[in-house]
Formats: C-alpha cells, structure tokens, sequence
C-alpha cells in the first residue's frame, strides 16, 4: 500500500522533458502531474472519510489501490488533457489511502507498536519514490515514457491483488450469525441522572475538548511539515546549482539524499521514543527541521550535511505526527477525522509553498526569502508538534 501511495507522482518527474515535448505540455502543466495530487490531497479529503464510514479502511484501500492503478494506466496512454485527467484519478485514489492506513493502524496494531509501524510505513512510501526516481529513467530509455510510467502500476497491481485476496478470506472466516443486540448501557446511561452522570458528560466533554486541541495543534505541524518538505523538494537542486555551482547530476544527487535519509528519521522515531518519551523524539526531528534552513544560511559549504539532517527530519516529523493520533482518538471514527483534518491543511500549506518559494527567489533574486520560508514552516512544525505531544501525553 505505502510503495503506491507516492511513487506513481513521483514517475514522471524523471522523464518530465519527454512527457512535454511529446504530449505538448506546457511549463504549468507539467508543474501540475506532480501539483495536482498534492492538491487533491487536501480537497479530496471528504470523500476520502465518507468511504470509511460507510464501507469500512479495507474497502477503501481497495477503492484508492484501483483507482491509483486505472489513473497510471490511463495517464501513459493518450494526449496532455488525459495524461491530466490520469493524473486527477490518482490523486483523488490516494485520498484514500491517505486516511485509511492511519484509520487501519489505529484499529489492528498493538498500542506500542503503532510508532513502529507508522514509521515503516512512512519509511516504504520514501524508498518508494526514491526507487520510482532512479528507474523510471532507464526504463524510459528502453520502453519509451508512456511504458515506463506505466511500468510501475504492477506494483500497485499486485497490493490490489493482496487487497481482494485478503477482503474475500476475511469474508469467508467470518462465521454467520444472529446480529448482536444493541448495546443498552450508553442508552441507559444517557437517561440515568444524578452526580455520576454529571461527571460522565463533564468526563466526555472535556475529553473532545482536549481532542480538539491536539488536532488543531497537528494540522499547525503538519502544515510545517508539508511545506517544508515540498519546497524543499521542488527547489533545493536549483539552490545548489545556483548557489554551490553544482552541476545539475550534483544537485540531483544531493537532493536525492534528502530523500533517502527520510528512512534514518522514520525509523528512528519510533526506535528512540520506546527509550524515552516520544516528546523527546519529536524534539529531536524539530531540531533537525530547524537546522536545515538556518544551514544553508549560515554555512552553505556543508549542504550535504544539512541534506542529510534535513531528510532525517522529513521522515522522522510525518512518523511523530501520526504516532500522536491514536493517542488521543477515542474511536476509528475520530481517526478518520482527525488524520482528514490534518492532512487537509497540511496539503493545502503543500500546494502553495513550493510556488510562494519560487516567487520569492524570483523577486529577491536569491535564495535567502525562500530559505527564511522554510525556517517558518520548520518553527511552526516544531511549536504544533511539541505542544500536541505534551497535550496528548497528560490524558
């Protein structure tokens, strides 16, 4: 699931300059294969927890691995307009997954295992992309780009598969039997009077009060997280090229490191936080975060090493902020709320850092605004994280 969930944004970016020149793609189009889904993260949300509710995280997964599949296969097959039309299906799919996978580790996982696994599975989605970036080129100079983009909806195939396989012997052990009666206490406890239902409501409404405010403190994180990562993303290669002189092999190597180094920060989070607290491994990723822009200002000689600590902190801020959820969410139904929330902001801060970044580059003509940016977004991800943790801890 996670290997499907970003590697199909990712493909064409590697060979971007024979999806223009064949299909007629302007700059802003080919900006948007990778833009759109990011987009529709955030406005595709609602549907994404409609389809919980109603037909429960494995359906979905089910839904977002098939329309994630239809929408790579349509994207490798005709002129620009259903190349985007593709590229609108997978983004709406992976909605899907997006809220599913929090919804499913919430309900099937240990309790203390849920870093661990949040971080595998943020750790796969960034080997993924990484894997998806180095080979969809050469497959490209074998098969031609419509092959290669499409080459890497087996992938997706064979989770659809697993999926389907899994769902039907769920089904199937699933022994028939009398619905169960509903449940009487809540109905006899919403009648019953006296102090201890007072206390019972006064218990639950301060517990969705404090629910609330840790969400709202992780979409603030989450925010952070999303465009420090995308900007990022979009425009360290040209900083290093125009900053360091790096020729563009050079910033693209060292831009990958940020990628990859995401899997030290998905793995370490949960590694340290079983050995502390996870306040402390979320302190530890904020610094990182904050150190990745305040480098390239003060020493931008080093750029390999904030690369590094930077990739560190991407993969470690998406494993803390996930890891919090379960710790205040009452139900599967708030899972699904809450990770919809979050994602929902932190998107949007997506779609529009990368842009802001760039325009601040070209306004000032240095990199020194869109640096400050990413220090903004890293500040705002460790104030949200930090005070969600420490809320979240003193349930």
């Amino acid at each position: 699931m996670a290997l499907s969930l970003r590697a199909p944004i990712i493909a064409p970016t590697a060979v971007i300059t024979d999806i223009t020149s064949d299909t007629g793609l302007t700059a802003v189009g080919a900006g948007l294969l990778t833009g759109l889904p990011v987009l529709l993260f955030a406005l595709a949300t609602p549907l994404a927890t409609r389809s919980i509710r109603r037909f429960g995280p494995e359906t979905t997964i089910i839904l977002c691995l098939a329309g994630v599949l239809a929408g790579t296969v349509l994207r490798s097959l005709g002129p620009a307009s259903v190349v985007l039309a593709g590229t609108v299906l997978i983004g709406a799919a992976m909605t899907l997954g997006n809220i599913a996978v929090p919804v499913l580790i919430r309900r099937d996982v240990p309790f203390k295992r849920i870093s661990a696994v949040t971080g595998a599975y943020s750790a796969t989605m960034n080997i993924g992309s990484m894997a998806t970036l180095l080979g969809t080129a050469p497959l490209a100079a074998l098969l031609g780009w419509r092959w290669a983009i499409a080459a890497w909806g087996l992938v997706t195939a064979a989770g659809l598969a697993y999926w389907l396989l899994r769902q039907r012997r769920a089904r199937q052990v699933a022994a028939p039997g009398p619905a169960p009666e509903a449940p009487r206490e809540s109905t006899a406890g919403s009648s019953r009077i006296g102090p201890g239902a007072t206390a019972a409501t006064v218990r639950t409404s301060t517990d969705r009060a404090h629910f609330r405010r840790v969400v709202a403190l992780l979409v603030l994180a989450f925010c952070g997280q999303s465009a420090a990562y995308y900007a990022t993303t979009a425009w360290l290669p040209l900083l290093l090229s125009d900053t360091r002189g790096l020729a563009p092999t050079s910033s693209g190597a060292t831009a990958s490191l940020f990628q990859i180094a995401a899997v030290i920060g998905a793995f370490g989070v949960p590694l340290l936080a079983a050995r502390t607290r996870l306040w402390i491994a979320t302190a530890v990723v904020a610094l990182c975060w904050v150190t990745l822009p305040i480098g390239l200002l003060a020493a931008p000689e080093a750029f390999v090493l904030w690369a590094v600590i930077g990739g560190i902190a991407q993969g470690g801020g998406f494993t803390a902020i996930f890891s919090i959820i379960p710790r205040v969410a009452h139900n599967n139904a708030d899972t699904a709320s809450a990770s919809a929330r979050i994602q929902a902001g932190g998107y949007l801060a997506a779609t529009c850092a990368p842009p802001l970044a760039g325009w601040l580059n070209s306004s000032t003509g240095s990199w020194t605004a869109p640096l400050f940016l990413v220090l903004a977004a890293t500040l705002a991800f460790t104030v949200g994280s930090l005070l969600a943790v420490r809320l979240a801890d003193r349930r």
